[in-house]
C-alpha cells in the first residue's frame, strides 16, 4: 500500500478556538492544497475523526492532514539507476548528481535522468509522490541537488528560497586568467533571439547577480568559487562568458572542449533551512574527477 504524505499537530493553548482553516493557513498550506485535499482523496481528521476546515480546534486535540496521492507524468518512468544520496528524511533528499545526467526528462533525454532514478527510489519506499526538484542543475553540471518528497514541501522550500534561505555555492574552471581576486557580476539575463536554449546578457532580461572569488590561476585557465544571489537559467555560464571567460568545455557559450568534455561547473555546497526541523543544513560535495584533474595541474607563476 502506498504511503500518503501526512502532517500532524497537537493543538496547544495558543491554537485553542481557532478554525482548522485558519490554523492550516498559518502552516502555509495553500487554498489550492486544501481544495486538492477535499476533492482528490485527501482528508482532515481531529482525534481520528473526519472534520471540515470550519471545525473549531481545542487544546489537546490531534489534527492530522492526509494529502492525496500525487499524479505522475506518463512520460516519466521509474528506472533503477545509481543514486548517490547525501541526506534523506521523510521530507527531503539531497543527492549528488553526476555530470552528463539530465535532471528531468526532455525531448533530447527522455530516459536516464535524475528524476527517473528518484521515482524508482520513491517506489522502493512505497511513496505516492512524484519528483519535485528544488535546485535544478543543467545536464552537464555536476553536484548537489535539493529534492522535495512532496508538493507541499516543495512549496515551502520555494518560499524559503525566495527569502534567501536556500543557497548554492559552485566551483568552476573558466578560460583565461581572471586577474581580480573576486567581484560581483550584476547583469540581466534573457533568452537569446531565435534560440530556444541559449541565454545572453540583455537590457530587457531578468535581474541576475553572481558573486565570484578566484581560488587558483593556471597557465590558460582560472579556478573560481561562485555564489548565486539569483537563479536564472544558465546564469553562471552566461555571466562568465559575458566577462570574456567562458567555462572550459562549455561550447554553447564559447568554451573550448580541449581539456574537458563538458562545462566545468560543480554545485559544491548546498545550504537550506529545513521547514519542518527548523534548522539550517549544510552539505558539501567534492569535485568530480574530470575537474579535479584540471585543479591538480601546474599553477601559473
Amino acid at each position: 500500500m502506498l504511503k500518503r504524505f501526512t502532517l500532524q499537530w497537537t493543538i496547544g493553548e495558543k491554537e485553542d478556538g481557532k478554525l482548522v482553516r485558519d490554523f492550516l493557513k498559518e502552516q502555509q498550506i495553500s487554498r489550492t492544497a486544501l481544495t486538492d485535499i477535499k476533492f482528490h482523496g485527501g482528508a482532515i481528521e481531529v482525534d481520528g475523526k473526519g472534520v471540515t476546515v470550519r471545525h473549531l480546534l481545542r487544546r489537546g486535540e490531534t489534527l492530522t492532514v492526509f494529502f492525496p496521492p500525487e499524479e505522475r507524468s506518463e512520460d516519466m518512468k521509474p528506472e533503477p539507476l545509481p543514486l548517490e544520496i547525501i541526506y534523506e528524511d521523510e521530507y527531503v533528499l539531497v543527492v549528488n548528481k553526476p555530470p552528463h545526467m539530465a535532471t528531468i526528462p526532455s525531448r533530447e533525454h527522455r530516459n536516464g535522468t535524475l528524476a527517473n532514478a528518484l521515482l524508482h527510489h520513491f517506489d522502493a519506499q512505497q511513496l505516492s509522490s512524484t519528483v519535485h526538484i528544488v535546485t535544478r542543475l543543467d545536464r552537464d553540471t555536476s553536484g548537489l541537488v535539493l529534492v522535495a518528497k512532496h508538493r507541499h514541501v516543495h512549496h515551502l522550500l520555494t518560499e524559503w528560497q525566495k527569502r534567501g534561505h536556500v543557497k548554492r555555492q559552485y566551483e568552476a574552471i573558466c578560460q583565461g586568467i581572471i586577474h581580480k581576486e573576486g567581484g560581483t557580476i550584476d547583469a540581466p539575463i534573457g533568452r537569446k533571439e531565435d534560440s530556444i536554449m541559449e541565454r545572453e546578457v540583455r537590457a530587457d532580461g531578468q535581474r541576475a547577480v553572481t558573486h565570484f572569488r578566484v581560488l587558483a590561476r593556471f597557465k590558460t585557465y582560472t579556478h573560481v568559487a561562485l555564489e548565486l544571489e539569483t537563479g536564472r537559467t544558465h546564469q553562471i555560464r552566461v555571466h562568465l562568458a559575458h566577462l570574456g571567460h567562458p567555462l572550459l568545455g562549455d561550447d554553447l557559450y564559447g568554451g573550448s572542449r580541449t581539456l574537458i568534455a563538458r562545462q566545468a561547473l560543480h554545485s559544491k555546497v548546498l545550504t537550506f533551512y529545513h521547514p519542518f526541523h527548523h534548522q539550517t543544513y549544510r552539505f558539501e560535495s567534492s569535485l568530480p574527477e574530470d575537474m579535479q584533474l584540471l585543479v591538480n595541474g601546474p599553477p601559473h607563476s
